[in-house]
């Protein structure tokens, strides 16, 4: 199983907005800027824990050498990352009107994301995504549920 989580506004958050984890020590801190969502490093470690494999699916052009280091300080292994430049290339291909997110094509089963877009693409392209609002206070225990219920619709499919 996998699941895989956009960054901006999702896992990578405004603390003016969202309440966050605490800051990485020094010289981390300096390194790297961005503030995780709290109640992110309980559930990425248990995920990566669990049978599920991590992914960072994102539209922006950071670096995987900075997205693996950032989370690696927190202690959580990303398992792998598309970000915009691998969309383009192995997705879109020069698509126009083409969904910034695909994440069927990598087979992941749930992607966690604040796009109201890639929520409407999901629906439209047979994939599955949790929108995560700022005030989504219980979205670390949907996302429980929600993996659960994956599991459980993967396992019946299995059996078939």
């Amino acid at each position: 199983m996998k699941i895989s989580f956009d960054l901006d506004e999702t896992l990578f958050v405004n603390p003016a907005e969202v309440p966050t984890e605490p800051e990485l020590k020094f010289p981390y801190s300096l390194i790297y800027k961005d503030k995780l969502r709290k109640g992110a490093v309980e559930l990425l470690t248990e995920i990566n824990n669990s049978d599920t494999e991590l992914w960072i699916y994102t539209t922006s052009n950071r670096s995987e050498k900075y997205i693996r280091g950032i989370f690696k300080h927190y202690g959580i292994r990303i398992d792998s990352i598309v970000n915009a430049s691998r969309h383009e290339k192995e997705v879109a291909r020069g698509r126009k009107n083409f969904p910034s997110k695909y994440p069927s094509v990598y087979r992941i089963d749930l992607h966690v994301d604040d796009e109201k877009s890639v929520y409407e693409n999901g629906i439209a392209y047979g994939f599955r995504v949790y929108r995560i609002t700022n005030g989504d206070t219980e979205w670390v225990g949907n996302i429980r549920k929600e993996l659960d219920r994956i599991r459980k619709v993967n396992k019946a499919d299995q059996k078939k």
